[in-house]
């Protein structure tokens, strides 16, 4: 109460404000080079009457608009506060002490007083524009070829071409490699994609310092997973920093990894069809499908999969803290149907087979290579010597709903600790806030488990139905008997024989059940009341290795496979109800 009072007291202090003059400061001039860029700042000036006493002078405002002229005369990026040392005062209409605090938090805050110019690639003369309703100023630059020029720190660091990759899943990570649209701030070079070592070495507590000294080159991590049913592929967007025009606590940190998963069917030639993709942004995971048969889970379907070229989904990377969403989404800056940044500036990214650098911060069609996690972090992260400078934050890796363990513990973190210790994480320390908090996936299991995981998230109809049974699973270790270097993907061998047979229970539930088909099939209570097991008949026992499905004849809620054998009843509606189902194995 005592917070609202101050606010209210606060809010009756401020004066209304007329806009009389802008004025635009160019960094580090108005005559730059093609696709250089330069800082514009925008200072408000006017006057404001508080109490019956007028002032005259800078004001704490920054909505304002901009644009460029022509059209195709450059571009501007989204606004952030002023970077440089900055010690005009502001005219304070505040009277109050607690409102000064305030306001001078909100300018620290909240004022967004400065933009990027990025030049065109074509000399000529250019025009920029400012406006607060009626008030409008104009700045002129020219771009030319002997303008001065302004040096970037040199890159000390740089990767040959890889080696011809033996992975038997490449090919189908290169054929649903991501197109990257990765929105740029004020400072680019920390929105471009990265490889972990760009700086040349395996420490990631030196990654933000060597920013400017580290390779630019392109690169994306993936990993492959492969259940009965799926591919699943997971592309890891690594950066140096995640940053922000006003680095508080939590805000900016050392080394940045958000991602995507997707989630690729089976039996539709030899690339699969690509059913869902799911996003993380900032520990939340966001959903896109191209069937509309399915449906929301533990998350909204937030739209559909955005494609480039047939075959690369589009994907979108806010500036400065790299969330990734869906190309479609409607929070995303750029334009995945036209292709094109409806806002402020970015850089595309395509997978070439090679690591490009981008020339700018509005580059197009860079060219990235595909790393493998698996031989990249992999080891790397299961290392717990105290000479591991790359992985830290160690856990046992604890998921719910009865699957499979991880057999020690593992590098969740990447070692860092510029502005805040250990933030950016693998896929394998990944969470999603939303499932994690209603105790639905741990700490991990979103993409350690991607088949659990996205059977989880979204709601597959029984004409799509999801294996929860790995054939290759190597971060759960999970491997085949058998594993090929000569195909595009891994399969499991065939078994000599097929042992057939199928387990019929009727359960009264009120809450969740786990059922475990064994000798003897076993019935386990997970929340609400204690389940009745009305009848249990089984033909049999089924031996390791077999493959399992369950079909429901009656019950209001979900039945579903957890696992080998394993099936879970989820009943969320009050009271209890009668399921019927068989688990049958082949």
């Amino acid at each position: 109460m005592k917070l609202t009072a101050s606010l209210i007291l606060l809010c009756s202090t401020l004066s209304a404000e007329t806009v009389t003059k802008l004025e635009l400061k160019i960094e580090p001039g108005a005559r730059l080079r093609p696709m250089a860029s330069a800082v514009i700042q925008v200072k408000v000036y006017g006057e404001t009457v508080a109490a019956g006493s007028t002032k005259s002078g800078r004001l704490r405002k920054g909505d304002w608009n901009s644009a460029v002229f022509p059209n195709d005369g450059g571009w501007l990026s989204k606004p952030f506060r002023y970077q440089g040392t900055d010690n005009e005062p502001y005219a304070d209409t505040v009277t109050s002490g607690f409102g000064r605090i305030f306001a001078s938090m909100s300018s620290r805050f909240t004022i967004k007083d400065s933009l990027v110019y990025t030049a065109p690639e074509k000399p000529g003369a250019y025009r920029v524009e400012v406006w607060i309703g009626s008030v409008r100023e104009r700045l002129e630059i020219v771009v030319a070829d002997d303008a001065p020029a302004v040096a970037l720190p040199a890159e000390t660091t740089s990767f040959p071409a890889e080696a011809s990759s033996r992975d038997p899943y490449r090919k189908l990570a290169e054929h649903w490699s991501p197109y990257v649209a990765q929105e740029t701030w004020f400072d680019w070079r920390a929105d471009a994609l990265c490889r972990f070592d760009f700086d040349g070495d395996w420490d990631g507590a030196n990654n933000w310092e060597n920013l400017g000294k580290g390779s630019t080159q392109a690169y994306v991590y993936y990993a492959a997973i492969e259940s009965e049913t799926h591919w699943f592929l997971i592309y890891n967007f690594f950066h140096a920093r995640d940053y922000s025009d006003n680095c508080v606590v939590g805000t900016c940190h050392e080394n940045d990894n958000e991602g995507v998963v997707l989630t690729v069917r089976k039996g539709h030639g030899e690339f699969g069809h690509l059913e869902a993709m799911e996003t993380l942004a900032h520990n939340n995971v966001y959903s896109y499908s191209s069937e509309t048969a399915i449906r929301a889970g533990a998350h909204n379907v937030e739209g559909k999969i955005a494609l480039y070229q047939g075959s690369h989904p589009v994907v979108f990377l806010e500036a400065g803290g790299h969330g990734a969403l869906g190309g479609s989404d409607k929070k995303s800056f750029f334009d995945a149907d036209a292709f094109r940044w409806k806002e402020g500036t970015g850089i595309t990214y395509t997978y070439q087979g090679k690591a490009d650098r981008p020339r700018y911060g509005m580059d197009r069609e860079v060219g990235y290579e595909l790393l493998s996690i698996h031989d990249h972090w992999w080891a790397r992260a299961n290392d717990r010597q105290p000479g591991n400078l790359a992985f830290s934050a160690f856990y046992d890796y604890q998921p719910l709903g009865g699957r499979p363990k991880m057999k020690s513990a593992v590098g969740g973190s990447f070692r860092g600790f510029k502005h805040g210790a250990d933030k950016a994480k693998p896929f394998w320390g990944w969470h999603d806030m939303a499932t994690q908090r209603r105790k639905i996936l741990a700490t991990g299991q979103w993409a350690a488990d991607p088949a659990y995981g996205i059977s989880r998230n979204l709601n597959f109809p029984p004409s799509l139905p999801v294996s929860l049974n790995y054939v290759y699973n190597p971060y759960l270790d999970i491997e085949p008997v058998q594993r090929t270097d000569t195909t595009a993907v891994v399969t499991a061998p065939a078994a000599a024989t097929s042992p057939t047979g199928a387990c019929t229970f009727e359960l009264v539930v009120d809450g969740t059940a786990v059922v475990n088909v064994g000798m003897p099939p076993t019935v386990e209570t997970l929340a609400g009341a204690p389940v009745e097991e009305r009848s249990i008949n089984c033909d049999g026992v089924p031996p390791t290795g077999v493959r399992f499905d369950v079909e429901k004849a009656q019950g209001r809620g979900r039945v579903h496979l957890v696992g080998p054998g394993r099936v879970e009843v989820q009943d969320s509606a009050r009271g209890s109800a009668v399921y019927r189902f068989t688990v049958r194995w082949r």
